[in-house]
């Protein structure tokens, strides 16, 4: 097997238009035109940061491919496939919730899902030990009907469906620590068993009720659900608690055969929509922490899907230090960022939230 860690990119992500807005609203009314938080540019500073470092040398970069119709439509209906080409080809609208579509989005997107698809192949064909996949749109809020927060395909449960239809998995792990509730991701899976979803996440945020901690998948998918909430202002100390006494635990036990995990650096501490406080270093450990669970149960077959983030300056940062962790290497960057801040500790309420959320799955796990 390759040790190689494979990177995922194209110009055409940096090419979806999401127009003038402020914040996660387009302008008109009483917003002033200003800069929408899903802009390329925090994802195109990634790679700026990769090439200007000199550590995509230490990146295997692998093209990708679009993803067709028919593998979209594994988790997404043709009604909404064809509303999502007919808006595109229209010069855009909005798909859904805060789900805009831009001139050639949809070929754009589908090249994004495509991205995720290639990234499975190439770690199941042990091109690469692992990946990480700087795609764009994003994809876990979208659910199968209705496109939502700046997602038009579900990149990676599509790829999670093409895995198991290819490859023949049977336990696949989705790890989602957006801050947000990867909605979608929930939806696609909550009544199947072969897919463990895991999703850490600020509590009473985005979406409205979704990711209550009790919601836990239903028929064959029951107990195949993990929600944590966590409060504002929860830092690495905090997410490393959750990592601990829930998360690896449960992952542990499941002892899945592929992981996933749905890479949303907007928990960082300088997020304009997000109210948690991790850091660079805190991405580093929670990746870290990832990779050693996947090199012992899943042969290091490990695929990160880059979802939100939306400081354009410290995205680069966060996201350098989970690509570090996944090849094993340093580069020479150090953060920038890290200076004047207080580092906090980890704080009762916040182990209460982790508390709360392991009594629910202990009907389910060995907590």
């Amino acid at each position: 097997m390759s040790a190689a860690t494979g990177f995922i990119c194209d110009e055409s992500y940096f090419w979806h238009q999401t127009g003038n807005g402020a914040l996660n609203l387009r302008s008109g009314g009483w917003i002033q035109a200003d800069t929408h938080a899903e802009n390329p540019e925090s994802k195109r500073r990634v790679k700026n940061l990769l090439e200007r470092s000199g550590y995509m040398d230490e990146l295997q970069q692998v093209a990708p491919r679009s993803a067709t119709r028919e593998e979209v439509g594994m988790n997404h209906s043709r009604p909404y496939i064809d509303r999502i080409k007919k808006l595109s080809d229209a010069g855009g609208g909005d798909a859904g919730v805060h789900a805009i579509v831009g001139p050639d989005s949809y070929e754009i997107a589908l090249k994004s899902a495509g991205g995720v698809l290639t990234s499975v192949d190439a770690v199941m064909e042990e091109k690469v030990q692992n990946a990480y996949a700087l795609v764009r749109p994003p994809g876990h809020h979208v659910e199968p009907d209705e496109g939502m927060g700046f997602c038009l395909f579900n990149n990676v449960a599509i790829a999670a469906k093409y895995a198991r239809r290819k490859y023949g998995l049977k336990r696949i792990l989705i790890l989602d620590w957006d801050v947000h509730h990867g909605n979608g991701t929930e939806a696609a899976f909550a009544a199947d068993s072969d897919v463990l979803f895991i999703s850490v996440h600020q509590e009473n945020i985005f979406p409205k009720s979704r990711g209550d901690i009790t919601h836990t998948g239903k028929g064959n998918g029951e107990g195949y659900n993990v929600n944590i909430e966590l409060p504002a202002g929860t830092g690495d100390e905090g997410y490393l608690y959750a990592f601990d006494h829930l998360i690896e635990p449960i992952i542990e036990q499941y002892a899945p055969e592929l992981i996933f995990v749905s890479a949303g650096q907007d928990a960082s501490r300088f997020d304009p929509i997000g109210r948690m406080l991790v850091t660079a270093d805190g991405y580093f450990r929670m990746s870290e922490r990832i990779k050693q669970l996947a090199d012992k149960h899943s042969q290091g077959r490990l695929i990160a899907c880059h979802e939100g983030g939306y400081s354009t300056a410290y995205v680069p940062f966060c996201t350098l230090r989970v690509i570090e962790a996944l090849r094993g290497v340093h580069s020479q960057v150090e953060d920038p960022f890290d200076q004047g801040f207080h580092e906090g500790p980890i704080y009762p309420h916040q182990k209460e939230a982790v508390q709360r959320a392991a009594d629910i799955q202990k009907a389910y796990w060995g907590l």
